[in-house]
């Protein structure tokens, strides 16, 4: 295929938005080359500068469930719009979405509404802390909720050890409050709260991870979080802007029959607008100003726009739970399509799926944890990723992300996208 625009306005980019992205792994960095600069998108297709047409496997990063410019959610947008786009008051259609995700998610009495979803881990994060009077939180290697700085932490040199920062700009002060745990080790989790008694607030935790890749938790994994909490008096926060509202009406806290104390969203939940949520139990969220101590603010939180997206998208999903089903199909059917293919060729892979997320690790070992996903090919995933957008198939540029499956993809696209591992695979 032909990126000659996309190279030129790239270049362009680069003299006036820092490395000529406004979010860094849009950069290819990780896959070499220059990105493409898409000119629109529909349904499950999207369309570049150069005029090419490319299957989508990131659908805007998750939020496109239904395929893109879904004519409610564009229609319901547009009929905002003409009414005006932010008045910085109440407005009920903030109260009907919220009236709606209660209604749809276990376990949660209210939510608020903010602009990301990095907004509303660190909300959530604070709210933790506030209500439980106490300062540290564990999170999971691997697991990103954002870049606020508590999260941006590696880990440290023992097992129970303080994390340090992993940007400039982040205080060491900050990275002692975070301590890093391993994702689907229980034991591991256990030790450090056994070291750090009494002084933690929250652990914050991808359900089903998917900034490492697809990788579920382990059977009994996320009910042993669950019980260790309750034991110690910590909260549980579920970090759902990737699985809430994509694998299930409830989330994964429908998905796994394990219930978190606050729940924080995105993605779907604003039809492709930006937005985020965080939601709790009544107890909880009455620890928020006006109501209570903890502040958080918003000048565009609750945006007519990003709430009008959001309720129609949630009520297609609401009136048609067909849907999670038709996706885990669909994503089946791809993962049994890719594997097939690259057994043929005798190339090394783990695939994790789960519902509408899935992706490919070239590596031969279980993928279980941030440790075992960096033990795939890079090199390998580099050539895949070029191979299947030169053939006309997006998916991430990065080899820790997972892909997200749409709606909008017919049976025919995923023949597409299963020919197009053929011809990738003779070259890897």
């Amino acid at each position: 295929m032909i990126y000659k625009r996309s190279s030129a306005l790239f270049t362009a980019a680069q003299k006036v938005i820092p490395g000529g992205v406004n979010s860094p792994v849009r950069a290819f960095k990780a896959v070499g080359g220059d990105p493409i600069f898409v000119t629109e998108a529909k349904g499950a297709y999207l369309y570049d500068e150069d005029g090419n047409r490319l299957i989508d496997y990131i659908n805007s990063w998750g939020p496109m469930i239904l395929g893109h410019a879904h004519p409610p959610v564009v229609n319901a947008v547009v009929d905002k719009a003409k009414k005006g786009t932010s008045f910085g008051m109440p407005t009920e259609i903030e109260t009907q979405i919220a009236e709606l995700a209660v209604s749809m998610v276990p376990n949660i009495d209210k939510i608020r509404f903010v602009n990301s979803g990095t907004e509303a881990c660190m909300s959530a994060v604070r709210l933790a802390r506030g209500y439980t009077g106490k300062d540290k939180i564990i999170k999971f290697a691997g697991c990103y909720h954002g870049h606020s700085d508590s999260f941006l932490i590696q880990a440290g040199s023992g097992a129970v050890t303080f994390g340090s920062p992993n940007s400039p700009g982040v205080t060491k002060g900050t990275a002692q409050d975070t301590l890093l745990a391993r994702y689907n080790d229980l034991d591991h989790v256990e030790r450090i709260i056994m070291s750090n008694q009494g002084e933690i607030a929250c652990i914050i935790i991808e359900p089903i991870a998917g900034n490492m890749g697809c990788i579920p938790p382990v059977k009994g994994f996320l009910e042993g979080l669950r019980s260790l909490c309750d034991t110690h008096g910590i909260l549980l926060i579920f970090d759902e802007v990737m699985t809430g509202f994509r694998l299930a009406k409830g989330g994964a806290q429908e998905l796994t029959g394990v219930d978190a104390d606050i729940v924080t969203f995105g993605k779907v939940i604003g039809g492709g607008l930006p937005v985020g949520a965080f939601a709790a139990r009544a107890e909880i969220m009455n620890h928020l100003a006006p109501l209570g101590p903890v502040y958080q603010a918003g000048t565009l939180s609750g945006n007519p726009l990003a709430m009008a997206a959001g309720l129609a998208m949630l009520n297609e999903l609401n009136n048609n739970p067909e849907i999670f089903k038709s996706l885990a199909s669909k994503t089946e059917y791809l993962h049994h399509g890719i594997a097939n293919t690259l057994d043929e060729h005798n190339i090394t892979y783990t695939i994790n799926r789960i519902g509408s997320m899935i992706s490919v690790h070239f590596a031969g070992d279980t993928v279980v944890d941030f440790d075992t996903a960096a033990k795939g090919n890079n090199d390998t995933f580099k050539k895949f990723f070029h191979g299947m957008l030169d053939n006309g198939v997006y998916i991430a540029p990065s080899a820790f992300e997972t892909w997200f499956i749409t709606e909008a993809l017919t049976y025919e696209d995923l023949d597409e996208t299963i020919a197009t591992v053929q011809k990738v695979a003779k070259i890897l």
